[in-house]
């Protein structure tokens, strides 16, 4: 860990020193906890606690913030996850997380390892737990803490994060089972979620489970699983987003851009799956089609798709909707699973209320465009995709994008050339409903990058 100046003259060294009999965030009674000399994150958050800029934090283990609590973490603040404790923040039901970051000081939760050190799944992560509805009626944080979710207000607020960057999470708390970067857990559409990059995390980079929250500028950095997950009944509306994967690292369950389902057993349990996306851009393993050695073969059959599988794997009676938006690099483009999902995503077709639907995307370089696992469905992938009424394309290369440099790992550049077709065609005809900002590009970008100047492509050479 480096050395940091507070603003009483103290190093960092000496302030986690003279606090190393403070494990727990309890308040004092009639007031907040002292601010000074308490940089250790720890136990429960029983009150308002608000920590300071000038402060480096270390959270250690399991940390909830309970009903009725509230942590403010100003703009510029680092919190430090202590490897070897599962650190992890846990915003309980009736509780509140205040991270206001800013483009030039964004909040920064990350490892306590020295630069050249961090990895993935050095701590835990981020988990709101909220109020909205959820498919199971209630359920409980998988992995390990304590707090359940789910109840009947899709109006829950669960309080605001801007500007936050997460990185070096996922720790795995049992066999099977980690942590993800963000985890919205029956969120409310009250909670404000904007301008949040999770990076180098050992499971998912973002999973909702149920809920009902917005949330705009999300950005899945070489992530360890999916980078977009969803489930359990999940409502809300996503726009801008984007994904860029490297191709030396996946899980063994096979990683996806979008993995979705209604729930684990595909059963029809209200309210369906039914999130609404626009304007993603996900960028898989390979920049190009020769680039594939380290996946694995047979491609185009069922026998092996690899460590990596699909930039959408829609499954489990879903209803997942996407709009204007890009897939490159996969080894399959639109993977449809089950009866359900087809019968669903042909039903879309006519009527997008409560139904699949995929429109107005783009899928480049695939190594196969279309898979599909169904018994009866009248439709193949291909034929639902390439239905006139949904205005998809495909695009043999990555290269037809007209994105340069986007598979720069340390420096991507997610702008679409000036002659790209992705700078305009976008379609926002009947989602009014859904509050997505009316824009001329598909994709994330069009000729401004809203990563610039608080996102971080290069954590692993940061000093914080």
């Amino acid at each position: 860990m480096e050395k940091r100046i507070l603003k009483n003259g103290l190093l960092m060294a000496l302030a986690v020193g003279a606090a190393m009999n403070f494990t727990s965030c309890k308040p004092e009674p009639g007031g907040e906890p002292p601010v000074t000399g308490s940089s250790v994150l720890s136990g429960e958050i029983t009150g308002n606690r608000t920590l300071s800029a000038d402060t480096v934090y270390q959270l250690s283990g399991f940390v909830y913030v309970v009903d009725g609590a509230t942590i403010t973490i100003p703009a510029g603040t680092v919190i430090q996850g202590v490897k070897g404790t599962k650190a992890a923040l846990i915003v309980e039901r009736g509780a509140k997380i205040m991270a206001e970051g800013t483009k030039e000081k964004p909040i920064v939760f990350t490892s306590d390892q020295l630069p050249g050190q961090r990895n993935y799944g050095d701590w835990g992560g981020i988990i709101l737990c909220g109020k909205a509805r959820l498919n199971s009626g209630e359920a409980q944080v998988e992995g390990g803490p304590r707090s359940h979710y789910g109840g009947n207000d899709d109006q829950d607020n669960s309080g605001v994060m801007k500007y936050v960057r997460i990185e070096f999470g996922g720790v795995e708390f049992a066999t099977d089972k980690e942590i993800n970067g963000l985890t919205l857990c029956a969120v409310g559409s009250g909670t404000v979620i904007e301008n949040i990059q999770c990076s180098f995390v050992k499971d998912d980079s973002f999973e909702w489970f149920g809920g009902t929250v917005n949330c705009k500028n999300l950005v899945a950095f070489r992530g360890w699983d999916d980078d977009f997950d969803t489930d359990a009944g999940f409502r809300g509306s996503v726009q801008f987003a984007v994904a860029l994967r490297d191709k030396a690292v996946s899980d063994k369950s096979k990683s996806n851009g979008f993995e979705s389902d209604n729930d684990a057993d595909g059963s029809d349990n209200a309210p369906l799956n039914n999130p609404r996306f626009s304007n993603v851009s996900i960028f898989g393993p390979f920049a190009t089609l020769a680039d594939t050695s380290f996946i694995g073969e047979a491609y185009a059959s069922d026998a092996a798709y690899g460590p990596y599988q699909a930039a959408m794997h829609l499954r489990r009676n879903t209803r997942l909707q996407v709009y204007n938006s890009v897939f490159a690099g996969y080894p399959v483009g639109l993977y449809i699973d089950s009866d359900k999902c087809m019968n669903s995503a042909e039903a879309g077709i006519q009527n997008k209320e409560n139904n699949l639907v995929v429109k107005n995307c783009v899928l480049a370089g695939m190594q196969v465009n279309f898979r599909e696992s169904v018994e009866s469905a009248s439709l193949t992938t291909e034929a639902y995709f390439t239905n006139a009424a949904l205005n998809n394309k495909t695009v043999a290369t990555n290269a037809e994008l007209g994105i340069e440099g986007v598979f720069n790992y340390t420096k991507p550049s997610f702008l679409p050339a000036g002659n790209s077709e992705l700078l305009s065609g976008a379609d926002f005809s009947g989602l009014d409903a859904y509050g997505f900002e009316t824009v001329a590009f598909r994709g994330a970008f069009g000729t401004e990058d809203w990563t610039e100047g608080w996102c971080n492509f290069d954590p692993q050479n940061t000093g914080y």
